[in-house]
Parts: C-alpha cells; structure tokens; sequence
C-alpha cells in the first residue's frame, strides 16, 4: 500500500497514485537523452538530392510515426537547443522533425541514419540556405533570419562549437568539385533502409530551372 509522506497511516487516493506514478515516469523520460548541438553544424543536403528524402519516398504514415516518435524520445523538447515545445522561440510552438545522414561525397550515397526532433529556429538554422531564399523573396523578414542566424550562433557557442558560414562551406564543395572529389550528378543515391532512390531532377541546370 502507497502511503502518504504527511501521515504514513493514510492512503494516498488512487488519483493521486496516479499522478504520482506518472510524474514519476515522465522525469524519468526527461533525463534519458542529451543534448546533441553538433547537429546544428550537420551537412547541407547535396543538390542532386533535392527534393529527395525519406518522408517523400515511404509516405505521410511513416513520416508521422517517425517524427511523433522522434518527439516523443526527448519528452517533446528541441534536441539541439534544449527548449522544450511550449517554451521554443517564434510563433511555432511545436517541434519538426530533422533527418540525419552520413554524406559519401565522392560515392554520391546519402545513407538516412536516423530522425530527431528540433524547434523551428535551430531547424531554420540547420537549413540555412533555404532560410537564405526565404528572406531574398521576402517571405520573412531580415529581422527573422538574422534572429534564427543567433539563436544557433549562440547555442553552439556555449558547446565551443563553430559552424563554419555558407560562403565557407560552398567554397569547400566547389574546391572538391575542381579535384573530382565529388560524384557526378547522375550518381547520387539516397538510401533508406538499403534501397537507393535516384535524384529528382535531371542535372544542374534542371535544378536550376525549378528554384528561379
């Protein structure tokens, strides 16, 4: 029998037992994972894959089960900054889901490991290019980009991390790209549970096209 701490002689009613065993349960799912910041410095997707991931190729009911979990594995807070859902900065008071990936340049294979859950600005952060194009057109302002741009600065700064700038990572591509160190267009696979998925868009130039 459950008793009071107040009076040891006094059951605890049934719906406080409950409340109890659940608070319980629930502290203990808060502290069985860690912070993972490093992911705020995680690759940009390669151009040739695009338009290609693991949400587009197995479907809305596999996506949905697959970032509920992943949200529910860090009792709903951001695995990057540490916010939890209720509390994440801007007007999006959920979490998003974010694949990860192990990126082979020159074999062109982009191998989904896994999927973890992250607020809007440290997901807007991680994919700043396509933040970068949503100020130029004018669908956010710069005050916003600037804001998501600090919010993953500063949260990689308390971690002594650095995330080198996009200007620096796509002289880095190009670079690789000059020596060969990169596989041609047509090469790029992605791979999800060990099937290969094709790019979506033909070449460069096709790319291209769809984005102007």
């Amino acid at each position: 029998m459950i008793t009071s701490l107040m009076n040891p002689t006094m059951p605890i009613p049934i719906n406080k037992r409950k409340q109890t065993l659940a608070s319980k349960i629930k502290r203990v799912r808060a502290i069985q994972w860690a912070l993972r910041p490093e992911i705020l410095c995680s690759e940009n997707i390669p151009k040739p894959l695009h338009g290609v991931a693991p949400r587009v190729v197995l479907g809305d009911k596999w996506w949905n089960q697959t970032r509920k979990a992943a949200y529910a594995s860090t009792a709903y807070h951001c695995v990057a900054c540490g916010d939890h859902k209720s509390q994440v900065k801007g007007n999006r008071k959920h979490l998003e889901g974010h694949e990860l990936y192990d990126i082979d340049y020159p074999k062109g294979l982009m191998v989904y490991i896994e999927t973890v859950p992250l607020c809007n600005w440290c997901h807007s952060y991680v994919h700043d290019g396509r933040l970068t194009a949503l100020m130029e057109q004018g669908v956010i302002p710069q005050q916003k980009y600037v804001a998501v741009i600090q919010h993953g600065d500063e949260v990689l700064n308390r971690y002594n991390m650095v995330r080198p700038s996009r200007k620096e990572r796509d002289e880095v591509i190009a670079l690789q790209l000059s020596f060969g160190k990169i596989a041609e267009w047509s090469k790029w696979r992605l791979v999800v549970n060990g099937k290969q998925y094709k790019p979506r868009y033909k070449d460069l130039k096709s790319w291209e096209k769809a984005h102007s």
